[in-house]
This record gives structure tokens, C-alpha cells and sequence, in this order.
């Protein structure tokens, strides 16, 4: 949505909003000042709209992307006559790109000299590099349908500023309502409500028989019992019958609610954790790679704890508190009106002294669980890392480190525990200040013959059986803050939406031919950074094709893409004619089976790491997989066979022994198209023989990508394509390839060189 007073100037020149295709702010001057210039596309002009303003010299944020800014507050009062617009027919552009330099990044066009026309700062380079696209695409007269051209990148809460946690979930925890959160935690106990209800039920009998005892004991005792008055008048042997009988049926009302509580509060625990995993399982591979093990393990397990505590220490306490309560308070009223009201006098201190602590402990709870979790990852990380410390000698540096995240942990609960523990007594003071004052005026009653000893001890009775929900009441801002800031945490997993996600009405394919086409692919993992660049190719059913090129020249990217570990910013990847975001998951990952040159080895034994792909095979499938992988003979010769356990904590497998147990793992798969990306990079030369025998019996009938530096290992490929620094320079026959004497002939020489090198030294 473009500025009103913008509008208003863009009809003078003759263009409706209708008309404008794109448009993307940019904040800051060429010569590196701030203000606003709008870059403007439509199907036949380019507008540069520019602001009239002095340039300011520095500018303040809220946030990402420009949102807010000392200049940017003054826009909204500018006139149209405050804009200065040149109009530009696309026919006299040749092209538009982007620049990127520190921090920021420049708009360049070219028509047909070279100048910059806009500037900006990183936050809106995701627009940026849109736009560029968007102009690439209607030079060229194409559709503009695949760059999502109505996303609106908004990287900051637009009412405070604040940076949303996550890029994917546009809730920011400033402003975020509370109470929403607080419904959305009641909808997800809609599934244990027979049990709270039970919970709850006897919790009320537990209460409601404890409420009868106070009265017995004080009135009907001491005013009736010893004092021959009323209707128990000397009968002490059925008054104390009736405690021992209320006193039992408050226990036994206690013990059925506990056990039912136990066993919910294990479901609880194991619905939530389980509730997260999941939520993390459908997320996206770039989801992963921005987190830290740490940062997800404390989700998965602390965050999940603290909701343990709302349902099962939390909710239901609080309904029979709250009842507790209002029962005591109505009996106290009855018993005596005014001293009720005596006791009741320190209540406003403590509301307000609830309603200024609540606040400031929610922000000391999200800063504790931010350095916990990076005290998590950190502790995650050198466990990991161990063989790097070790091998470089930084342990001290480990320590250093471990010291340093700690201490911030250290700080932040203490700020945390010393406001609590500092407001907390204070409450439970006030409260309780209300029965020094019952004692007090209800003695010097009791002398002055107004009232009873008996209802003054039943009255001070009740009002000790009034401090536990009143303490918990305190202690509830405490546990609303713990609960709150968990519950926004795990809302914002499940919240999260995958980079890569499954369309509603997704095309299965039971079985793929493996017909391969890509065509004019554009990706990158930043804006504007493309690792990738106008890539083609295509692999017919059961050919074998080669990718070759240098490190980092976009090949294991490429994979990836075809196997929409990604998907792509431009361009489209079609698997037998269906695109791949049209296809379902289960689809392409049935059908696709990639042996990586990252080998994980899962913590299990050799058989259940070898059956991963395929966990209902039989024994017999298993050690077939393991032949033809040549890693049955290895298997044999370990202590437990194919029952070893391996990975954490397990026997330690060298670099070729993993290689050959993941090549069993996509031989036990059986997949239709098979990716192999440095798939003997482990190995030695002897063994890379063996393997290289079984891949050639794996390849067959099967439609096959493969990644090599070893340029010997792709000798059976049907067809090269030689990439460098992400484009296609290349491709065709190794035969045609060498004959033209290109890019792929002095990688082959490279390679040749350095065989002969390795051969010198062995000697």
C-alpha cells in the first residue's frame, strides 16, 4: 500500500495503483543520507519517486526494514508537491540489479549507461532482489505468477518495533494479547477435561468437607459442646465423631483427586513433548540450520515442563483457590460482617503491587530462557565439537566461554528470584496482617461480651485456612509469568510455517519414471545472493548424470533443489512433467533416495541404522542391502555383528565404514531416483573399487545424479554437466567434453596431475 499523498501524485502522472505490478521502499540516499525513494514498476514505466525532504543523517530504528524512523514519522504529513518523480519506459532499460555492499545494498539500472537509482538498507533486500526479478521477468514478457509478488516482508512488529522471534510466525511477544494465550492453552486441555473435571470435583469435596471442620471445632465445640448452649449441647462424643468423620472424608476426597493428577500430569508431559517434536518434524530444513540443538532440546524439554505445571499445578489449584476463596469470604461474612472487612483492608496494596510486578517478572522470564538456551547450545555444541577442542588444545577457551554464558544465566535468575523473592514475602505480609487485626478487635470484643471466644477462634480458623489460596494467589503472578512465556515459546513451533510446505490437493505418484527437467533455476540462501543462476538440465529415465565442478560451484545445492530440500526462487524443477512443489511429499520421498557425503550414523545398531529407509524389512533384506554395499564382511568381524550398537555411546565406525552403511541404506530403499553426492569421498582407493562394482549394479534401471571430485568414478555417465560458480558452463559427453577442450578437459588434467603427484609420494 503506497502513501496517500503518493497516489495522489502517480494519477497525476497518469498511473492508478491498479497498474503498479511492484513497488519497494528504499530509505537512504546514494551518497548515504536517509530518505525516502520509491521504486515503482508497472507493465510499461519505471517510476522513481523521490522525497523532497532534507536528508536526514542518521536514522532510528524499531526495528528491520525501515519501519520506523526520525524522518520516515514526518512522511505521513507530506503534500504531493513534497515528491519529486522521473518516469522511465521499460523499452529504454536494459536492466535493473542489485548491489550489495555493507549493511546495505544499491538499485543500478542500465539505459544504456550505468547509474544508481536508489539505495537502501539490508532490511529490505528481500524487496530488492524481488524487485530486480519482477523486471527481469516483464523485460523478457514473462509470467510473474512464481515471485509471489504479494508477500510483504515485515521483519518488525509494526506497533512497537520490536524484531518478531521468528521470520515465519509475525507475533510479537510485546504485544502479543496474554489472555490469548491463555484461551489457546484452555482449548488444549479440551482433551484431559474428563480428567480435570474429575481433578477439580474432588478437589471441591476435599475443600468442602475441610470448610466444616473450623466451625465444628470452634463454634459447635467450644460455644455448644463446653458451654451447654444450643443444639450439641455436652454432646463432645458426636462432635468429635464428626470431626474424625469429615477429617476422613476430606482425606479420602485428597487421595482420589492426587492419583488421578499423577497419571494426567504423565499424559500431559508426554502429549506436550511429543506436540513439539512433531511441530518441528514439518518444518523446513533452513528452519534447522538457524536454530541451535541447545535452543531446540530446552523447547522440547523445559518449555514443555513448565506447561506440565499450568495443567496439572496451575489450573485446577487455581479453580479450587479461587472457590476456596469465595466460599471462606461468604462464611465470614455471615459470621461477621465488619471483621471480614477488617481483614480484607491490605487487599488494594497487594492488587497494585501484583499489577507492577507482573510485567517487569514476563521480561525476566524470556531473558532467562534466552540465556539458558544459549548456555544449552553452547554445552551442545562442545560436546559435538569434542575432537576440534581436543585436537586444537581449547579446552580453556571452552571453559571461558561455558564461564561466560553461565554467568549470564547466573544473572538473569537472580534478577528473576531477588524480585520474586523480595515482592513474594511482602504479599504474604499484607495478607496475613489481616489476622492481626482479627486477633486484636475480636479480643477486645470478646471482653467487651459483642461476640463469642468460640466464633472468634472459628473466625480466626477460617481466615489461616484462607492464607494457602490467598498465598497461591500471591505466587500465581510467578507461575502465570513461568507458564505464559513457555506457552508463547512452543505456540511459536507450532506456529511456524515450513519454507518448503506440501500444497492441500498434492500430486502422488506411486511409482516415478524418473524423467528429470530443470529449467532456468534461480535459488539462493540470502536475498540477492544467488548460488544458483539460470540452471538446466535434464536426466531422461535411467540415465546416469554426471556433475562436475569446482567447491562451491553450486553442486550439492543443485541436489538439493531437485530434491526439494529447497525450492527454488526462480525457475521450476518437473519430475515426469509434474512440478516438484505440486508433488507430495511421500512422492518424492519414496522415490528419491540420496547418498550424502555428510554420513550420520543414528544411535542404534548396525541393523536398525541399515533399515532407517525401510524399518518393516526382514533380516534377510538387510544383510542383502549390506552385501551389495561390501559391508557385510565389516559387519561380521564387530563384536555384536549387525546387533552392534553404533553411533552415541556406541562402537566407533571409521569414515568408509559409514559411507558404506549409508550406501545400504538407499540400496534397502529402492528408490527410482537415485542422487549420489560425493558418495566415495571416504573411501580409499581400494575400496572406492569395490563400492563403485556395487553402485553400477545399484544404477540400473534407476534414473541417477551423481557428484564427484574424483572425476574417475562418473566414468560410466551417460551425460556431464560441468558447473562453476553456479551456472552451466558446460555439458555433454565425456567424449565431446574432451574433445572441445573447455572447462571439464582442464578439470580432468587437474585431476590426472594430481594422481600422478599421490603417486610420486606413495613411492
Amino acid at each position: 500500500m503506497l502513501a496517500e499523498d503518493l497516489q495522489h501524485v502517480l494519477k497525476q502522472h497518469g498511473v492508478t495503483e491498479e497498474e503498479v505490478v511492484y513497488s519497494m521502499l528504499c530509505d537512504r540516499t546514494t551518497e548515504g543520507a536517509f530518505v525516502d525513494t520509491y521504486l515503482i514498476l508497472t507493465n510499461t514505466r519505471l517510476l522513481i519517486a523521490t522525497s523532497l525532504e532534507e536528508p536526514a543523517q542518521e536514522k532510528v530504528y524499531k526495528g528491520y526494514g525501515g519501519q520506523s524512523g526520525s524522518h520516515r514519522d514526518r512522511t505521513q504529513a507530506r503534500t504531493a508537491n513534497g515528491w519529486s518523480v522521473e518516469a522511465i519506459d521499460i523499452d529504454k532499460i536494459e536492466s535493473v540489479f542489485i548491489v550489495n555492499l555493507v549493511a546495505s545494498g544499491l538499485v543500478v539500472m542500465k539505459a544504456p549507461e550505468e547509474r544508481a537509482i536508489a539505495a537502501f538498507t539490508n532490511g529490505e533486500m528481500g524487496r530488492a532482489s524481488k524487485f530486480a526479478s519482477a523486471f527481469t521477468k516483464l523485460k523478457q514478457k514473462e509470467s510473474l505468477d512464481e515471485l509471489r509478488l504479494d508477500d510483504h516482508e515485515q521483519a518488525a512488529c509494526p506497533k512497537c518495533g520490536m524484531i518478531f522471534p521468528e521470520e515465519s510466525r509475525k507475533v510479537c511477544p510485546k504485544c502479543m494479547k496474554k489472555h490469548a494465550i491463555f484461551a489457546r492453552l484452555l482449548s488444549f486441555a479440551g482433551q484431559y477435561k474428563k480428567s480435570i473435571f474429575l481433578i477439580i470435583l474432588f478437589m471441591l469435596l476435599n475443600s468442602g468437607t475441610g470448610l466444616v471442620i473450623p466451625y465444628l471445632q470452634g463454634t459447635v465445640l467450644i460455644d455448644q459442646g463446653l458451654g451447654g448452649v444450643g443444639t450439641f449441647a455436652h454432646r463432645i462424643g458426636l462432635i468429635v465423631l464428626l470431626i474424625i468423620g469429615f477429617r476422613t472424608l476430606s482425606l479420602l476426597f485428597g487421595v482420589l483427586y492426587g492419583v488421578i493428577n499423577a497419571k494426567m500430569s504423565a499424559n500431559i508431559a508426554f502429549d506436550l513433548k511429543t506436540s513439539v517434536f512433531s511441530a518441528m518434524q514439518r518444518l523446513s530444513l533452513s528452519f534447522f540450520q538457524r536454530k541451535q540443538t541447545g535452543q531446540l532440546m530446552t523447547r522440547v524439554n523445559n518449555d514443555a515442563t513448565e506447561l506440565q505445571y499450568f495443567f496439572v499445578d496451575g489450573l485446577s489449584y487455581f479453580v479450587v483457590n479461587a472457590m476456596n476463596i469465595i466460599g471462606i469470604t461468604a462464611i465470614l461474612l455471615v459470621l461477621d460482617w465488619k471483621l471480614t472487612l477488617l481483614c480484607y483492608l491490605p487487599l488494594p496494596i497487594v492488587v497494585i503491587l501484583i499489577r507492577r510486578v507482573f510485567p517487569r517478572l514476563w521480561r525476566l522470564s524470556w531473558r532467562r530462557h534466552r540465556t539458558v538456551s544459549r548456555m544449552n547450545a553452547i554445552i551442545s555444541d562442545t560436546i559435538r565439537g569434542t575432537r576440534v577442542v581436543k585436537a586444537f588444545g581449547k579446552e580453556q577457551k571452552e571453559i571461558d566461554r561455558f564461564h561466560k554464558s553461565n554467568m549470564a544465566y547466573s544473572n538473569a535468575d537472580q534478577s528473576f528470584n531477588k524480585l520474586g523473592g523480595t515482592v513474594f514475602p511482602v504479599l504474604n505480609i499484607l495478607t496475613q496482617t489481616g489476622g492481626i487485626l482479627i486477633w486484636s478487635f475480636g479480643g477486645w470484643m470478646v471482653m467487651g461480651g459483642t461476640i463469642s471466644f468460640g466464633k472468634v477462634l472459628t473466625f480466626v480458623s477460617y481466615m489461616h485456612m484462607l492464607y494457602g489460596p490467598i498465598q497461591f494467589m500471591n505466587n500465581i503472578v510467578g507461575w502465570w509469568s513461568y507458564c505464559m512465556s513457555a506457552a508463547q515459546r512452543i505456540f511459536e513451533i507450532q506456529d511456524s510455517v515450513p519454507d518448503v510446505a506440501e500444497k492441500p490437493n498434492a500430486v502422488h505418484l506411486e511409482r516415478m519414471n524418473g524423467d528429470i527437467v530443470v529449467s532456468d533455476i534461480v535459488f539462493g540462501y540470502e536475498p540477492n545472493k544467488a548460488i544458483l543462476k539460470q540452471v538446466s538440465m535434464r536426466a531422461k529415465p535411467g540415465q546416469m548424470i554426471g556433475v562436475v565442478g569446482h567447491s562451491g560451484a553450486g553442486k550439492s545445492t543443485l541436489v538439493n533443489i531437485i530434491s526439494r530440500l529447497y525450492d527454488v526462487n526462480e525457475g521450476e524443477v518437473r519430475i515426469d512433467g509434474v512440478n516438484v512443489k505440486d508433488l507430495s511429499s511421500a512422492s518424492l520421498r519414496d522415490n528419491i533416495g540420496i547418498v550424502s557425503q555428510d554420513v550420520y550414523v543414528f544411535s542404534g545398531s548396525i541393523a536398525e541404522n541399515i533399515a532407517y529407509a525401510n524399518p518393516e524389512c526382514s533380516v534377510e533384506d538387510i544383510v542383502y542391502a549390506a552385501r551389495i554395499a561390501h559391508a557385510h564382511d565389516f559387519i561380521e568381524k564387530l563384536p555384536d555383528g549387525y546387533d552392534t550398537v553404533v553411533g552415541t555411546g556406541g562402537h566407533n565406525l571409521s569414515g568408509g565404514e559409514k559411507q558404506r552403511l549409508s550406501i545400504a541404506r538407499a540400496v534397502l530403499h529402492n528408490p527410482r531416483i537415485l542422487i549420489l553426492d560425493e558418495a566415495t569421498a571416504s573411501l580409499d582407493t581400494e575400496t572406492e573399487l569395490q563400492i563403485q562394482a556395487a553402485l553400477d549394479s545399484l544404477i540400473k534401471g534407476r534414473t541417477t545424479i551423481a557428484i564427484a571430485h574424483r572425476l574417475s568414478t562418473l566414468r560410466n555417465a551417460d551425460y556431464l554437466i560441468v558447473m562453476d560458480n553456479g551456472k552451466v558452463v558446460e555439458n555433454g559427453t565425456h567424449d565431446e567434453l574432451m574433445t572441445s577442450e573447455g572447462a571439464y578437459y582442464r578439470l580432468v588434467k587437474k585431476h590426472d596431475e594430481a594422481l600422478k603427484m599421490n603417486e610420486v609420494i606413495s613411492a
